[in-house]
């Protein structure tokens, strides 16, 4: 939620994209896989670092869990029934990573953090907050 609708992320493009009914637009194959943390739980972390009375070094604070553009693209239509949308594939850029896994054994061990907002939880509280935003740009 609270993210700009046209900041061109993958979660507020497939989002919109599916409330307007509009296409979800997925380069390449869509098998390459990045993993989504939700906000309040990146914050919880973040606290938890700044709380820390000894430097701890880095740590990654994010969410081990891995989707594919494909997978997600799916969930997102699952999170918006009523939407029209299909999936279209159009070719994907040279630079793009194929991975984005976060390793959270730090954060576990040392912080005794990990995420707790799934991937269906933080979609459906994000698409609510890109409704009302829809429907304020309505009136």
């Amino acid at each position: 939620p609270r993210m700009d609708p046209n900041d061109g992320r993958v979660i507020s493009n497939f989002i919109m994209q599916a409330l307007r009914g509009e296409p979800l637009t997925i380069y390449g194959d869509g098998q390459q896989t990045r993993s989504f943390c939700f906000a309040d739980d990146l914050i919880r972390g973040m606290m938890l670092m700044m709380d820390q009375d000894q430097e701890i070094g880095p740590i990654n604070i994010g969410n081990p869990g891995e989707y594919t553009m494909l997978q997600l693209a799916q969930e997102v239509l699952k999170a918006i029934p009523e939407s029209k949308s299909t999936i279209v594939h159009v070719p994907l850029p040279q630079d793009d990573p194929k991975q984005r896994c976060p390793d959270i054994t730090k954060a576990r061990t040392i912080l005794g953090w990990s995420p707790t907002i799934d991937l269906k939880a933080g979609l459906a509280r994000t698409v609510d907050y890109y409704r009302g935003e829809l429907a304020k740009s309505a009136t």
